[in-house]
């Protein structure tokens, strides 16, 4: 077995971990969140794949972008949300039962939606572009919606366990995560220096903002959602975006490093908006709850 080849497989491994974890600390009926709440569904799918992919498209018609990073913010703003993703919603302050269904329903959505982007962009562009659903059916499957409901199962037949394991399985999974991607960023350091220029880096900043201001406004009225769309619209799953590329254009050799650019970017630009989501509504809790703010309760003692 290859240096590679455990690298992925240790990528994997950790972020069906990571999944499987979301799972075990999934409460009854949260996947059926948006079914419940079919105005906010619609305005998460219209953020996700209506809005997002048309913002892309538009950024590779205006700018003059190298080819491969075109590819990778395209097949990006078709993809579901990524495994690492209810993690960060979640701490900064986004409703728990919102992550878990988004994550769900996302998920099952990519399955026709993605295909059915790809046909489009194809008609838009003029070019007999395809995939086949079940590429992306297997992707979501056995990557996000397998672990997924064997955590909530876990979690539902033998609770205690689920607590006790809860916690060092994630520690595991990030360990494993961070573990693969250090070797992985290294090994394309090269290509990022070639696909740095032109604004793109700037490009992939603007269109972060943009995810998270589109998620943000349709994301309410409840403060708790709005951070995890926000952060849904910004951030999207890589191994997806990986298949739809290899499906458009198998010789574009540039295109796998340069989505894990747009990843490392827009993971950097969407830090202090989940930060300064996480204070907000926390404080907010607190009001609520009539708990005064920690300086006011540091004084008073």
């Amino acid at each position: 077995m290859t240096a590679a080849t455990m690298i992925m497989l240790a990528l994997k491994a950790s972020l069906e971990l990571i999944v499987f974890c979301v799972g075990l600390n999934a409460r009854a009926g949260d996947a059926m969140y948006l079914l419940r709440r079919p105005a906010l569904l619609v305005k998460s799918i219209l953020a996700m794949n209506v809005v997002m992919p048309v913002v892309a498209l538009w950024f590779t018609a205006v700018f003059s972008l190298p080819y491969p990073i075109e590819l990778a913010l395209v097949a990006l703003a078709m993809s579901p949300v990524p495994p690492f993703l209810p993690g960060k919603a979640m701490k900064s302050g986004g409703d728990g039962a919102y992550v878990v269904s988004l994550f769900t329903a996302a998920s099952v959505i990519a399955i026709g939606a993605v295909p059915f982007t790809v046909w489009a962009v194809g008609k838009y562009t003029g070019m007999p572009l395809g995939i086949a659903p079940s590429a992306i059916a297997k992707i979501v499957g056995a990557g996000i919606l397998a672990p997924l409901a064997a955590g909530i199962a876990v979690g539902m037949l033998a609770p205690r366990v689920a607590a006790r394991i809860a916690r060092p399985a994630n520690v595991l999974g990030l360990l494993l995560l961070i573990a693969s991607v250090v070797p992985l960023v290294f090994s394309a350091w090269p290509a990022f220096t070639t696909l740095a220029g032109n604004g793109t880096l700037l490009t992939i900043a603007a269109m972060t903002i943009i995810g998270l201001i589109t998620g943000h406004a349709l994301g309410g009225p409840n403060r708790d959602d709005r951070p995890v769309l926000a952060l849904a619209t910004a951030t999207r799953h890589p191994a997806v975006a990986l298949v739809v590329v290899t499906a458009v254009d198998p010789s574009a050799k540039l295109a796998p490093p340069a989505i894990l650019l747009a990843l490392i970017v827009g993971a950097i630009v969407s830090a202090p908006y989940a930060r300064h989501e996480s204070k907000v509504n926390d404080r907010a809790h607190r009001k609520a709850e009539g708990h005064p703010p920690h300086k006011e309760r540091r004084h008073a003692a």
